[in-house]
């Protein structure tokens, strides 16, 4: 289940994002820690494996200075698409050999360091790696002194692209490690799961991607976030407002309790007779200590190849009784869910609620809202 503008964790997390006070949003202070930890194995890693392959000496250096502020987005914002492996790889890469190239193309070193640094925005911009740290990666071939002037067009590969690839590699090992998405991928688009060519529910109604990208262009601003993390973001918060708003009803007070349960151990048979004879598209199916073990329905009887009702059972969607009723909209419209089964902490079943009952439950709530609003109004 989500949590709730009121559930204790929420607001315990929210309390502490308020006392740490980030600079950028969603960030609190074990996630900073976190980036401390990263950067320290990235950075230091980094130099140890190229100091073990290349080795030691004057000549050039084992690690470059714009590795320093690859990690600080690497490792503190992985979401951002400018933190993701080609942007960290391609972007430092490309704009070394651009600033390369603008070395040896221009007499002025003062002339050269401003067309270095334009030319690696424009080359990223092109490739689609853009990467901040890239414009120092250019800077750094422009004015990195004897040793990097000598390397002329080898220095893109090695130190900057070596270290990059190193870089980038420790990144996503560690943040597969800390359990952090990277390298960080859009959320799929919800499917019909009906096959047909209307939109699934959760996004039918509200906003639509034209409009984000319409708000984008009258924003007239770039954004440090992916397009489809942003419209997500929009959807969580109409979700919350939703909660909080609609949130005062809890399960307990909304399930139907006269559940219609069947035994693990019964028949496929038994199981469809309850299904129809009560017309209902969910059954919980229980141990014999009245447990949830899952939940069939017609579909699953219907599509059991052999074997008995354990074949055919699905795992079940679960609510605490205490747990706000309108939270269960997501899995209520996700075109899968019929139902959600409410059950104790022992996993006793304790009620059902369908999605006739939500819908009759936010359509009371909203009518009442609306007669209260009507008599402030008179008054």
């Amino acid at each position: 289940m989500p949590e709730t503008i009121g559930s204790p964790r929420l607001l315990g997390r929210l309390r502490g994002f308020r006392v740490f006070r980030p600079i950028l949003a969603g960030a609190t202070l074990r996630e900073r820690l976190v980036a401390c930890l990263g950067a320290l194995a990235g950075i230091t890693l980094t130099g140890l494996i190229c100091g073990w392959f290349f080795g030691e000496g004057p000549h050039i250096p084992l690690i470059v200075a714009p590795m320093g502020a690859s990690a600080v987005l690497l490792f503190a914002v992985p979401a951002s698409p400018l933190a993701q492996p080609w942007p960290v790889i391609g972007g430092n890469t490309i704009s070394a050999f651009m600033g390369v190239l603008a070395a040896h193309l221009i007499a002025d070193p003062v002339v050269a360091i401003g067309v270095g640094v334009s030319l690696a925005i424009a080359a990223m911009s092109l490739t689609r790696s853009l990467h901040p740290p890239g414009g120092a990666a250019a800077l750094t071939a422009l004015i990195g002194g004897p040793a990097v002037t000598s390397a002329g067009y080898l220095f893109p590969l090695f130190p900057v692209c070596i270290n990059s690839v190193i870089l980038v590699a420790l990144g996503i090992a560690f943040h597969k490690i800390s359990r952090r998405n990277y390298p960080h991928g859009p959320v799929a688009v919800p499917a019909n799961t009906h096959a047909t060519a209307d939109l699934p529910p959760p996004i039918r109604v509200g906003f639509k991607p034209e409009d984000v990208d319409a708000a984008l262009v009258a924003l007239d601003e770039t954004l440090d976030i992916d397009r489809h993390d942003l419209d997500r973001l929009l959807r969580q918060v109409e979700f919350q407002a939703l909660m909080r708003t609609q949130g005062d009803l809890s399960c307990r007070e909304v399930m139907s309790r006269d559940v219609i349960t069947i035994r693990s151990g019964e028949s496929v048979e038994r199981a469809r007779d309850l299904l129809l004879a009560h017309n209902v598209r969910t059954l919980p199916v229980v141990d014999s200590g009245n447990r949830l073990v899952g939940t069939v329905g017609l579909r699953e009887l219907a599509l059991r190849q052999a074997g008995g009702l354990a074949e055919a059972m699905s795992e079940a969607s679960t609510a605490a009784p205490d747990d706000p009723a309108v939270g269960l909209v997501p899995n209520l419209t996700d075109g899968r869910t019929h139902a959600i089964v409410v059950t104790a902490p022992d996993r006793s079943v304790l009620g059902v609620i369908t999605q006739t009952d939500l819908l009759a439950t936010l359509a009371r709530s909203a009518s009442a809202k609306a007669f209260t609003l009507q008599a402030a109004s008179a008054a």
